[in-house]
């Protein structure tokens, strides 16, 4: 019995000694040995990223008359036919490296050089390539009625034999659609000279272009052939093309006269039937 008391003594005193020895203070970790260092990182703060604007050639010109800004889509047979001009002219006053490469935003002057464009907006077309003096004005006539129409002495002819198959609309349809066969001539309407001839303008297939004089030019579409080649002068009633249906859905000849490049009625230009 006297045993059994002095082990259990011995055995709670050991008990105690242990969990006192594990509720003290804790210890500080051992210190860890690193072999060899680390390689410093460099933290700095990220160069602020700068877009870059593309000027665009003649943007100081934007908005100005006798200026426009290329839209997505144009190009620019299409610009010079929508102002009245020759591409090549468009080309050259605007001193293009390459007339088939014009970028959106770039900003064309679509009146020549030598034109005068007023503060009103009013581009004047000096007669004989010269302007006169400012300082010289002449006296203000009172104005005249004028006609309705007025074709400046080109008299006009039609272009082809058929009938009309689609008359004029100022959005759906700039010109007279003229039914026919295919290889029908197709005659200019007037005096003039050739500024386009090809197939580069969509939605006119194969399409000859005729400057008469600084006002009016004339476009024949959807040829199956053409006959003349830019740069050409022609004669009122000359065969220029053969009537066909490129880039259209049928045989005929779409014919437009368009005045400072906007788009008229022919009917109202051409002699009755």
């Amino acid at each position: 019995m006297m045993f059994r008391e002095v082990f259990r003594f011995r055995y709670t005193a050991l008990a105690l000694f242990f969990l006192a020895g594990c509720t003290s203070s804790p210890r500080t970790p051992a210190p860890v040995e690193t072999r060899g260092s680390s390689p410093k990182v460099s933290v700095q703060a990220a160069a602020p990223v700068t877009e870059v604007v593309k000027v665009m050639p003649g943007a100081e010109n934007a908005g100005k008359p006798g200026y426009y800004t290329v839209q997505r889509g144009d190009t620019l047979t299409r610009i010079a036919l929508d102002h009245g001009h020759s591409w090549r002219d468009l080309a050259s006053w605007n001193s293009l490296p390459n007339a088939h490469l014009i970028e959106v935003g770039q900003v064309l002057r679509v009146v020549p050089p030598t034109a005068l464009v007023e503060p009103s907006g009013v581009v004047v077309q000096p007669m004989g390539g010269s302007a006169e003096p400012a300082t010289a004005p002449k006296p203000v006539a009172a104005p005249t009625p004028a006609p309705s129409v007025n074709d400046e002495g080109l008299g006009f002819a039609w272009p082809a034999s058929g009938s009309v198959i689609g008359g004029f609309d100022e959005v759906k349809n700039k010109g007279l659609d003229i039914g026919g066969k295919a290889g029908d001539p197709v005659l200019a309407a007037a005096d003039g000279q050739v500024v386009y001839a090809g197939a580069g303008l969509r939605g006119y297939g194969n399409l000859i272009i005729l400057k008469h004089n600084n006002t009016f030019l004339t476009a024949y579409a959807h040829n199956q052939s053409l006959l003349v080649k830019e740069d050409q002068k022609v004669r009122k009633g000359q065969k220029i093309a053969e009537m066909g249906k490129t880039d259209a859905d049928r045989v005929k000849l779409h014919f437009e006269i368009r005045r400072q490049g906007k788009p008229v009625d022919p009917a109202k230009y051409l002699p009755a039937r």
